[in-house]
């Protein structure tokens, strides 16, 4: 068996520690959530709170893939949070990660700061009424132009994967997780609007994000309607007809 842990020096001085608890994840911290594939924590260490995130054991073919190819999901975490960081864009404080081997990958986790939000991008989406919902929006989108503008394409762009802080005064900050799945490439027009197909956008939702991204892309606003719209309702149309399928 082997291991490989790696810590950001800011956090060097609590590397001993922060390992005690990933080797006896189980019996530390509380729950935040308590998936099927993944499960996170919560913990606090010489008073900062941490997230901490198992991912799901690889069959056999996948942790050797993991071992010998494939970088795990908690090593690319740990890496393009960072990479995030270096272009201005918010995400959890990427501070450690841990992988255990043992004719492939065991065990993998990723540890980052925790963050008190407000509230996630679905509540957007479940409640039209939400305060000031079409400015949040607004700066959603100015968020996203930034992603793209820096070649970051997140391919994991759904509802649950940004939270949001409410700082008042029309002020608010996103924060993206969950940065497993992601790619560093020049983005043109129909990739950008592509990306935002996970949303599960209404209608009303791509009228109001469309003429803020046409407006920073210097687009028509009509181009930009149509083309969000049309990848939302191809995506929203599969999801759909995969449940269907599977309930009958």
């Amino acid at each position: 068996m082997r291991e490989n842990f790696v810590i950001n020096p800011k956090y060097s001085h609590l590397a001993e520690k922060l390992k005690e608890v990933l080797h006896n994840f189980s019996a530390k911290g509380e729950y935040v959530t308590k998936g099927e594939r993944n499960v996170i924590k919560m913990v606090q260490l010489e008073g900062t709170s941490f997230n901490i995130k198992k991912f799901k054991t690889p069959n056999v073919f996948q942790s050797l893939v993991y071992e010998f190819i494939r970088k795990s999901k908690a090593k690319r975490s740990f890496e393009y949070a960072s990479k995030l960081i270096d272009f201005g864009i918010n995400t959890p404080f990427p501070v450690a990660y841990l992988e255990i081997f043992s004719g492939g990958l065991k065990e993998s986790f990723y540890v980052s700061e925790h963050i008190d939000c407000d509230f996630d991008f679905r509540e957007l989406i479940h409640n039209p009424r939400f305060e000031k919902r079409n400015e949040i929006l607004r700066q959603f989108t100015q968020f996203t132009f930034k992603l793209h503008e820096n070649g970051v394409n997140f391919l994991d762009h759904s509802p649950g994967n940004t939270l949001i802080v409410d700082h008042g005064n029309n002020t608010y900050e996103f924060y993206l997780i969950d940065l497993n799945r992601m790619r560093f490439e020049p983005m043109d027009f129909n990739a950008r609007m592509h990306n935002f197909r996970r949303l599960w956008l209404s209608k009303t939702m791509v009228k109001v994000m469309a003429e803020e991204y046409a407006k920073l892309y210097n687009k028509p606003v009509d181009s930009t309607y149509a083309l969000m719209l049309r990848y939302s309702r191809e995506f929203q149309k599969k999801i759909n007809s995969k449940k269907l399928r599977r309930r009958k």
